[in-house]
């Protein structure tokens, strides 16, 4: 690993991870899922500012029939209660989508999830449990209905592939939608239309982001710009160009709304910008690449690559 920001924290595993997210539920802040060959890691990290020390437990591997390419943990994922309750979802390289259940201990559930007809991109889970959303290359937005056992009760139907799907706390039954070709769109999930459009000029369009902080606010990475949008207007607020062959994921802190994490190429480049800075937070070379995501409480961003997880804490004002 080349690094010109080197890693915080690193974690070593046995297995090639394939797949990471931290929990956003904040009763579970330091849970993790991570995704390997046939199995997934639940996991809880310690880290300083909590605990003093970091530190990391293995909790439960679950199996998993195919490699996973998307995670997403349930709003009401809790390890406040008795018995623990951790609730996610996992999209396999099979076109299904399945929701595990566990206690962590004995109880453990799973239910598989039929409809997409190719490879799913990103699943997410809206904010206030109500629904359960999925894009792939079969040119979908599919959106499944949490209480009425996961029924797929609407369907979006794009015109290229499916990217990337958000859901924001301020703006209930709505889904941002991300499309290969370059168009973002806002659709409302109970009326089943179209709000608000957006249009990148370029594609492929690999990945969006939609600011917790700012509900106006979306951040995509099309070929290997950054391009952000206020979306009360048609037009680009900001363009950088930050992957120079192109991205692969880009997300916004969870509590710094100019802070953005990318990952793209030459090699797998992990870079960390502030909105106003053309100088990275963060600028690391990894060998492959497995997943990217933001501790929702402490300013750490993680990155799964090859056989370990590395942790950035980043210096946010």
């Amino acid at each position: 690993m080349n690094n010109l920001t080197s890693a915080t924290h690193t974690l070593s595993f046995p297995e090639q991870l394939d797949c990471f997210e931290f929990c956003s539920s904040d009763f579970a802040t330091n849970l993790i899922a991570l995704g390997s060959n046939k199995k997934l890691i639940l996991g809880m990290i310690s880290l300083p500012e909590d605990s003093g020390t970091f530190d990391w437990k293995r909790l439960k591997d679950l199996y998993h029939e195919s490699r996973c390419v998307s995670l997403c943990f349930a709003p009401e994922t809790s390890l406040a209660v008795v018995p623990k309750s951790v609730i996610f979802c996992a999209a396999g390289s099979d076109f299904r989508l399945r929701i595990f259940r566990t206690d962590l201990q004995s109880s453990d559930t799973v239910q598989i999830l039929n409809g997409h007809t190719n490879y799913i991109n990103e699943v997410l889970w809206d904010c206030n449990g109500e629904f359960l959303s999925s894009v792939g290359d079969d040119n979908t937005c599919r959106i499944w209905d949490c209480k009425n056992n996961f029924e797929n009760t609407v369907t979006f139907h794009l015109l290229s592939a499916g990217m990337s799907v958000k859901c924001h706390t301020e703006e209930p039954r709505k889904v941002l939608v991300a499309e290969k070709r370059g168009v973002i769109h806002l659709y409302n999930v109970q009326s089943q239309t179209a709000i608000i459009s957006v249009e990148a000029q370029k594609c492929p369009l690999k990945s969006v982001d939609w600011c917790p902080l700012n509900r106006m606010c979306i951040t995509a990475l099309v070929a290997g710009d950054i391009i952000t949008w206020d979306l009360r207007r048609p037009t680009p607020i900001d363009v950088k160009r930050v992957h120079e062959d192109g991205g692969q994921i880009v997300r916004i802190a969870p509590n710094a709304e100019t802070v953005v994490a990318s990952v793209g190429r030459p090699d797998v480049a992990v870079k960390v910008f502030t909105a106003k800075s053309r100088i990275p937070l963060v600028d690391a070379t990894l060998k492959l690449y497995g997943g990217l995501s933001w501790h929702h409480r402490l300013p750490y961003i993680g990155v799964a690559t090859d056989r370990k997880l590395c942790l950035w804490k980043l210096q946010i004002k």
